[in-house]
């Protein structure tokens, strides 16, 4: 089950469970769409690129799958990116889809 990080790995914005403007990569690092675009679509953790992070549902519709059961993450990971190092870390896969780096 997804984490549902409730902020921005880089500047520390709010993300909560709600929220479509959150972005995660396929290890859950979590930035949102700005930091994203800034990023050039390059997770400075895992070189991989993000994908829109989805909404859990906020009402109970089926089998107790919803946020009241299954709130949102409060482990906040920041540490923002050096982006002079990322910008050389990102220059060699940046042009690589994410699906073939």
């Amino acid at each position: 089950m997804l984490e549902l990080r409730p902020s921005c790995e880089h500047c520390n914005r709010p993300l909560p469970p709600e929220t479509t403007r959150a972005m995660i990569c396929s290890f859950e690092c979590t930035f949102c769409r700005d930091c994203v675009t800034e990023l050039e679509n390059v997770c400075p953790n895992c070189g991989g690129g993000f994908t829109p992070r989805p909404v859990r549902p906020a009402v109970n519709r089926r089998n107790e799958n919803y946020l009241g059961k299954y709130p949102g993450g409060t482990r906040v990971v920041h540490k923002p990116v050096d982006m002079e190092a990322h910008g050389r870390f990102a220059a060699g896969i940046k042009l690589i889809s994410p699906e073939k780096r």
